[in-house]
């Protein structure tokens, strides 16, 4: 088996996942094979009586124990081959995306599957672990809910990872925004999930955080992005010009999706004017250089065509109002007050004085 599989490998070319997973596969075939050859050989051999069954009992496990791990192996080489081929047909690249991320799950669920099936048989085959199994059996019930309480937060992991693989939440691939950190889905396992940013670091979260919490999949349905460019100028800044000057920029970029774009002044304060450069691109990474380029470009173009339109800080001493009481051509009289022009009876009886009537 070890010959064949070496022929196989130099044969075919070594490209793929596929040929690397044969390579790895054939230590297991070679140990499953020799522990096989050995079991079935020990009869013939002539053991002391004492030690037939301890070694017929070692063989048993290791049999156990390899066939386990071909088994994980065989499983990997028959889940990458068919997700090559499907990917290879597939014209959707979420579609894609998708189905790598439920394999990938799905893988490690079987995985550990066998590894819990082949370490139950090899503790089966101890006499004295058949009755505590029959015991333990008995009171599974209890043990389970002992269990749950214990690992609470390992099983809601579990079940939050089983949800994102089949909710299509999130992929793997997928660009996504985590307590203000942007990134790329690394890996999804059944416990927690990677996130590489921008700059190379792993963020490594709970699954169930994604379950639990909102977070942003930049991703999920459509890869376009639409980004904005903000410009400070001053107010005699030739807007429809710079319009112009945007359209030949993205015209001439090649990160540009030719989706939409516009120009507009947003916002004005005393001294400036605020414009809003929108751009749209493929994903997440072309949008984010676009913005670059264009905010780059628009500000030498501003630069060199138009000076004044730079925002300016005003430097000049302030040119003083005249003072309270005064106009611009000298002090201003204060107005009398206005006379009274109600009737006459009643103005001098309001000046009369008044008579004390206790007296």
């Amino acid at each position: 088996m070890a010959k064949v599989a070496r022929e196989v490998q130099t044969r075919r070319p070594s490209s793929g996942a596929l040929w690397p997973m044969l390579r790895r596969s054939r230590a297991s075939c070679v140990v499953t094979l020799a522990t096989v050859l050995a079991l079935i050989a020990e009869p013939i051999a002539e053991l002391p009586d004492g030690s037939r069954g301890s070694v017929r009992h070692i063989l048993v496990l290791c049999v156990i124990g390899s066939c386990a791990w071909l088994a994980v192996h065989a499983a990997n080489v028959l889940v990458n081959t068919s997700f090559e081929r499907y990917a290879a047909v597939a014209s959707d690249a979420r579609k894609v995306q998708r189905v790598r991320t439920q394999i990938d799950l799905i893988r490690r669920v079987g995985s550990a599957i066998v590894g819990v099936i082949a370490a139950a048989s090899m503790i089966m085959t101890f006499p004295a672990m058949r009755t505590v199994g029959t015991s333990l059996l008995a009171s599974a019930g209890l043990i389970g809910v002992v269990a749950g309480l214990a690992a609470q937060s390992t099983l809601s992991n579990l079940f939050a990872g089983l949800q994102i693989a089949f909710s299509d939440m999130v992929r793997i691939g997928d660009s996504v925004v985590v307590n203000n950190e942007m990134g790329t889905v690394e890996e999804i396992t059944l416990t927690y999930l990677v996130v590489n940013t921008w700059d190379q670091r792993r963020i490594v979260m709970p699954v169930s955080y994604f379950t639990g919490r909102p977070f942003e999949n930049w991703s999920r349905t459509d890869m376009r992005m639409t980004g904005t460019v903000f410009l400070h100028l001053d107010h005699s800044a030739p807007v429809a010009e710079l319009r112009e000057e945007l359209h030949r920029i993205l015209k001439d970029s090649g990160l540009w999706d030719g989706q939409g774009w516009s120009l507009y002044v947003t916002d004005t304060t005393p001294t400036t004017i605020l414009v809003r450069a929108v751009v749209t691109a493929r994903d997440a990474d072309d949008v984010w250089t676009l913005r670059c380029e264009v905010r780059e470009k628009l500000l030498d173009y501003v630069r060199r065509k138009h000076p004044y339109a730079l925002p300016r800080v005003a430097t000049a001493p302030a040119v003083t109002g005249p003072a309270y009481g005064e106009d611009a051509f000298g002090p201003e009289e204060s107005p009398g007050i206005p006379e009274q022009n109600g009737p006459k009876r009643f103005v001098e009886l309001a000046k009369r004085q008044r008579v004390n009537l206790s007296k």
